[in-house]
């Protein structure tokens, strides 16, 4: 009669252990934060809203001319940078790059031989080329081109 108690106390245990034992195995849920979108600083039309790249492009002829001259002499090599499209709204021939780290005057060249002169913005993160300038190289504004920075 002792064994039959004992082995059915020791059956209890060892059940509502394993029901223990189940519930540090489970995963919690997972817990999600709903944000508030925000609303962008500038807000531009789309371009497939009727707008062209041309139309966003407010560049003068003279900025496009001295943009695409010949390149300075004693230009250095920055590196080599991955460029996205930068903002529509940021007008003129730039890049931002973390490549610099003084802001000054430089050129972009793309593994095709196109160049375009611009100003350099130091930057974080991925490398950003203006509007203008990826009109001047012939870029797709989808295109991820990479491109050879030089500073003057």
């Amino acid at each position: 009669m002792k064994q039959i108690i004992l082995i059915s106390v020791l059956a209890s245990l060892a059940l509502s252990g394993c029901a223990v034992f189940d519930k540090l195995q489970r995963p919690k849920p997972a817990t999600v934060q709903i944000v508030a979108p925000v609303e962008p600083a500038v807000t531009l039309p789309a371009l497939g809203s009727g707008q062209s790249a041309a139309a966003l492009d407010q560049s003068t002829a003279a900025e496009k001319a001295a943009a695409t001259a010949g390149p300075a002499s004693g230009a250095r090599v920055l590196g080599k940078a991955v460029v996205a499209l930068g903002s529509p709204a940021e007008q003129g021939f730039w890049l931002k790059s973390a490549l610099v780290v003084t802001a000054g005057k430089g050129r972009v060249v793309t593994a095709g031989g196109a160049s375009v002169n611009v100003d350099l913005i130091p930057g974080e993160g991925a490398a950003l080329l203006s509007l203008a300038a990826f009109r001047a190289l012939g870029l797709g504004l989808t295109d991820l081109p990479e491109v050879t920075v030089y500073a003057e």
